[in-house]
């Protein structure tokens, strides 16, 4: 059976060449780190290294993760966490269902590469495969909608067609090789050049994993394009699995937005579209508001016949505007005003203002209390907080200061 030979390529047995110390760069929750390991070398592989628009396999070498498969030269190497002894024999295991997605994705590209240039001349002068959906780059300024739904229909109507999609191996001087779709090799190539036909469709060279029959890519939509470098245009695509994943996606969505918009789908867009003017409107209306406040905070201060020299408030709405209406209100020549806005022990902005002098002199210590960063001149000295749970310290220091 298909599943059957797709098992059989799941598993593979193989020896250790060579294990080398390594490092490995990746990213983690938006912070880049460095993985010291090792670089596998093995007698051979059924793991993809990263190349063509596609990105590598993952799977186990035994029972240790392959955290990344590179190409060096007509080799490839496996990064493991862990040091694996020269020689020994080794089971190969492939993650499976990364490696049909990307099959699935890398065929659909080179059916929709194919058709796209044949129907309209538009050349693929790129493609990214993604970790949710696709890109081809093509060479044109714009695309339309009816050249998309058209594509679209014809990219699908090969996959009903259940086209077989096969791969030859030939010489770097074979004749045939001028008449196969390519943008070059690269310069370290070595040994015969790889070629994926879709029979009567595209003969194309390429380094990539395939499904074996158009079929097995179940489906494709083109969701839409994007404007790209200069004259191309992003055609952003999905194929197979990933398309019924967006289905069962959008269905989930749907249904979230009916319980909490109260209406229909068909009426989704509408109810947003009055909500955001609602929200626009009472945020206008809320930062009216708060400069009347504002000036009346200042006001109530300067009509306090015990004020003194130094005004202090937090408030937890506010922002920039409204703290500088009270300063512009107060004489910051004579008092010293000291303002924070946001959460009471979490992060927000402040401002200090007062004589020239005693604000250039405290600020410094105002940043390291609030973890914070900041700048200020004339008079002025205002930036973000990272926490306010010290805002009493620095309210006690700023006295001090007055005092002095």
């Amino acid at each position: 059976s298909r599943r059957g030979r797709w098992r059989d390529c799941m598993r593979f047995v193989t020896s250790v060449v060579s294990c080398c110390p390594a490092e490995l760069k990746q990213e983690v929750n938006g912070k880049k780190e460095t993985l010291r390991g090792f670089n596998i070398k093995l007698q051979d592989t059924i793991l993809f290294p990263e190349g063509g628009g596609q990105p590598d396999d993952r799977g186990l070498i035994g029972e240790v993760p392959v955290l990344r498969v590179k190409r060096q030269g007509p080799d490839a190497l496996h990064f493991v966490a862990s040091a694996l002894e020269e020689g020994q024999e080794v089971r190969l295991k492939v993650d499976w269902d990364r490696r049909f997605d990307h099959m699935q994705q890398h065929s659909g590209q080179h059916l929709i590469t194919a058709l796209a240039d044949k129907m309209f001349g538009y050349k693929t002068t790129s493609w990214e495969l993604g970790h949710q959906r696709s890109t081809i780059e093509l060479d044109t300024p714009s695309v339309t909608p009816a050249q998309l739904q058209e594509l679209e229909e014809a990219v699908n109507e090969k996959i009903r067609a259940h086209l077989p999609v096969s791969v030859q191996l030939l010489s770097v001087d074979d004749p045939a090789l001028e008449k196969v779709r390519s943008r070059g090799l690269p310069e370290d190539h070595a040994g015969p050049v790889r070629i994926v036909s879709i029979v009567g469709i595209d003969d194309n060279m390429c380094c990539g994993t395939h499904v074996s029959n158009l079929s097995h890519l179940q489906v494709i939509k083109l969701l839409g394009t994007e404007k790209g470098k200069k004259n191309k245009t992003n055609l952003i695509f999905l194929a197979g699995n990933r398309v019924l994943k967006y289905a069962e996606t959008s269905y989930n969505t749907e249904r979230s937005l009916v319980s909490l918009l109260k209406t229909g789908p068909d009426e989704h867009v509408e109810a947003v579209d009055r909500l955001q003017k609602s929200v626009k409107l009472l945020q206008k209306t809320n930062l009216s508001l708060l400069r009347d406040l504002a000036v009346l905070i200042a006001q109530n201060f300067k009509n306090d016949p015990q004020k003194g020299n130094f005004f202090s408030l937090h408030k937890k709405e506010g922002d920039n505007e409204f703290m500088n209406i009270i300063a512009n209100e107060i004489n910051t020549e004579e008092t010293l005003v000291f303002l924070t806005v946001g959460e009471e022990k979490g992060p927000g902005l402040f401002l200090l203002a007062g004589p020239s002098k005693l604000v250039t002199d405290a600020g410094s210590q105002v940043l390291e209390l609030l973890q914070g960063k900041g700048a200020g001149k004339n008079g002025r000295f205002q930036g973000k907080a990272n926490s306010m749970a010290r805002r009493g310290e620095v309210e006690a220091l700023l006295r001090r200061y007055k005092c002095d």
